[in-house]
């Protein structure tokens, strides 16, 4: 299918809502949940619960969406029900009540993405290195939401986060409505089964390198704005910081063109592995410091934006034809659901009992890991070449 402009502004306009919940949800919802007098414990559960069903549900969304051959339907449905699963927020300030609620909305919020970027790919063909100029619009979604945020909650309580998280949802609703219906083009891998792809040395050592990134990210989700408030920073310098790392990676989207043809996907995600190591180290030591925090920001552009489109479009390499909506949940379960899962859920006991500055050290030795992944990976392909 050859883009139209038409569509184009449909799958965007999914991007911009969908990570402008992201924009309120992973910046400002532990410290919601921290008003209404959660523990360090509890937050890290509770915040943990959307990569859990990142885990979970799109491997049976995905499976869903290829056995069917509704792939658009699919997202409809699974955005109507996320966001008749959210009004649940409205009823209730207990910890098992916002646990049920979170688990029932993450569940099938989680499950959309992966089939709308295997969507975007298909929809770009063989223009897929446009990618990032499409999920941009996610980027300035989150931009808007959490600046525009970080602001209000200067005047207004955290509590009218609820609303904003409402108005997101619906977005997606709406969105998830228009979004196009696209041609799954036959490839000479459909009868394969996917585990045989899965369980090839380059796909491995990609998603265990991906998983590490996630891992080391699940901190800075979980914990960077409370970190930044206990500092003494302002919930406006709070989205501030969020919102320069995003316009970073906005930028980095727009070059992911030219970024591929010079260095190809692996070698961006080397620097990105290696971006992330400098990156959380600034954060956990170099709190106290304005500067150093902006760097650590700016270097978002590289540990999410190049590291993110190259990721998608490798994945989008090994999984092809039938493959592809299993492939991107796959991937998205395994890296963004298990790795975030486990990031965020060590972070708490980390925090509580060892500080900030050892919980960025661990996120930076994750980072380290999934680099020397990459690298092996690389000398694995070029001693085939």
């Amino acid at each position: 299918m050859s883009p139209s402009k038409n569509h184009y502004w449909r799958i965007a306009g999914f991007y911009f809502f969908y990570y402008a919940f992201v924009g309120l949800f992973a910046p400002y919802w532990s410290l919601y949940l921290k008003s209404i007098h959660f523990d360090a414990i509890e937050i890290a559960i509770l915040m943990s619960i959307q990569p859990v069903m990142r885990m979970v549900a799109p491997s049976i969304w995905g499976w869903l969406a290829d056995h069917s051959g509704k792939r658009h339907q699919v997202v409809q449905a699974a955005a109507t029900l996320s966001a008749a699963c959210y009004l649940g927020v409205f009823a209730t300030t207990s910890f098992w009540g916002m646990f049920l609620v979170l688990a029932l909305m993450s569940f099938f919020w989680s499950a959309s993405m992966p089939l709308v970027e295997a969507t975007t790919l298909s929809y770009l063909g063989k223009h897929s290195s446009r990618y990032g100029r499409i999920r941009s619009w996610g980027s300035v979604g989150f931009i808007v939401a959490v600046v525009g945020l970080g602001y209000a909650f200067d005047y207004i309580a955290i509590a009218w986060l609820l609303w904003a998280g409402l108005a997101c949802e619906l977005g997606i609703l709406i969105f998830a409505r228009q979004i196009p219906p696209t041609e799954v083009l036959a490839h000479h891998t459909d009868h394969q089964p996917v585990r045989q792809i899965v369980l090839q040395p380059k796909v491995i050592a990609l998603f265990s390198a991906c998983f590490l990134m996630s891992v080391a990210h699940g901190p800075y989700y979980t914990f960077y704005s409370i970190y930044l408030v206990e500092h003494g920073y302002a919930k406006s310098a709070v989205g501030g910081l969020w919102a320069l790392g995003v316009i970073c990676e906005i930028g980095v989207f727009f070059l992911m063109p030219w970024l591929v043809n010079r260095f190809g996907f692996t070698r961006i995600l080397l620097a990105s592995f290696s971006a992330a190591v400098v990156r959380f180290m600034l954060i956990g030591w170099g709190v106290d410091f304005l500067s150093l925090l902006l760097i650590a920001q700016v270097l978002h552009a590289a540990t999410f934006g190049a590291y993110h489109a190259a990721s998608m479009g490798l994945v989008h390499e090994f999984f092809r034809g039938r493959h592809q909506s299993k492939g991107q949940a796959l991937f998205g379960s395994f890296t963004y659901g298990a790795g975030g899962m486990l990031g965020g859920l060590a972070s708490g006991p980390i925090w509580e009992h060892y500080g900030a500055s050892v919980l960025y050290t661990c996120s930076a030795l994750a980072g380290l890991l999934g680099l020397l992944l990459i690298w092996w990976k690389q000398g694995m392909a070029d001693a085939q070449v």
